[in-house]
């Protein structure tokens, strides 16, 4: 799709979250899922084609926010490192992202990623150094491994705290919940808005509901999200953006504050399931007030055609489905998504 036809879409689905809220003294945040845009482990065949920058077709979108989130799935390595090793061959995957990709997601306004996940460790601590060297050295603020749990920064005058948790080796666990509550009211305490990563819930297409219970994949133990996101509200956090399922899950407010559980798949080349619901996902934008109070919020349907890499997605399947599963897995909250992904407020 062309970039002009791009920035006139969004400039509609922009007026039409201004519209909803009508505050002058707004935050804007973007969130998508998970990003890994091409690996040259185990050879450079997984790459996209020499000169190819995967998120430029959305980055007139993904630029217009304060602050623009995404999961970073894999290292930013461009050779060496100890490739991890699993116990199960066919499902065992790792990503070694070339250093020019962390580029890629400053040109497109990137500027906070998790590193917590099942791949931040998959080239062991060559890897982890080497992804927070690039990630620092283009301005984006990260946060999730053990070795650096959250971070703080400001931009625009607003103060922001985040940190983020995963089930895996090597992250800031999902499962002991009052550690990472006394981190978040550490945050909490010194900056006005705590943005809350969570990767985490089974994976796959029939794992696109929210269960309010701990939830397994392949054996392992995967957390309850829905328990882990109340917490972390309970404990200070304004705003929390899921991933891990790959697919898109449902959305939720609770005490005001907007919950996210699961933003799928953004921008994963050649390595991940791309087929049926894997293909496609949300791309969300919302406003808070400086307190972090959910205000407005617009679901963007983006999909990944081929071997991957986001375009607009004029289907709206990812809008369609986070809207059917908003209201089935959370009839109470007072949210509730329109035909066109703008999230708004039930009539009472």
């Amino acid at each position: 799709m062309k970039t002009q036809t791009i920035i006139f879409l969004w400039a509609l689905l922009s007026s039409s979250l201004n519209a909803q809220s009508a505050h002058n003294d707004t935050i804007t945040l973007i969130a998508v899922g998970d990003i890994m845009q091409g690996t040259n482990f185990p050879n450079a065949s997984y790459l996209p084609p020499a000169g190819r920058n995967l998120l430029e077709p959305l980055q007139a979108i993904t630029r217009n926010a304060d602050v623009t989130f995404g999961n970073s799935e894999g290292t930013f390595l461009d050779r060496g490192g100890i490739a991890k090793t699993c116990d199960d061959s066919t499902r065992c995957y790792a990503f070694r992202q070339p250093t020019i990709f962390a580029d890629y997601l400053a040109d497109a306004g990137f500027d906070l990623m998790s590193l917590a996940n099942n791949h931040s460790g998959d080239f062991g601590d060559k890897g982890r150094t080497s992804t927070m060297y690039n990630l620092s050295r283009v301005g984006i603020y990260h946060a999730g491994y053990a070795s650096w749990p959250d971070t703080i920064f400001t931009k625009n005058g607003v103060r922001y705290g985040f940190c983020a948790f995963s089930p895996n080796k090597g992250t800031l666990s999902i499962h002991n919940i009052a550690a990472a509550q006394k981190i978040v009211r550490k945050l909490a305490a010194k900056v006005d808005i705590v943005i809350v990563s969570m990767h985490g819930g089974a994976e796959g297409d029939s794992a696109d509901h929210v269960t309010r219970e701990t939830e397994w994949f392949l054996g392992e133990n995967r957390g309850n999200v829905y328990q882990f996101a109340h917490a972390m509200i309970d404990a200070g956090a304004d705003v929390i953006f899921g991933s891990g399922p790959h697919v898109t899950r449902a959305i939720e407010l609770y005490n005001d504050r907007l919950i996210a559980y699961s933003l799928g798949n953004f921008c994963t080349y050649a390595r991940f399931n791309l087929r049926d619901k894997g293909n496609h996902g949300p791309l969300l934008k919302i406003e808070v007030d400086k307190n972090g109070r959910f205000l407005a919020g617009q679901v963007i349907g983006i999909k990944q055609p081929g071997s991957g890499g986001p375009v607009l997605d004029p289907t709206g399947r990812a809008i369609n489905e986070m809207r059917k599963l908003s209201l089935e897995d959370f009839p109470e909250s007072p949210l509730v998504i329109d035909r066109i992904g703008r999230i708004l407020r039930k009539k009472s």
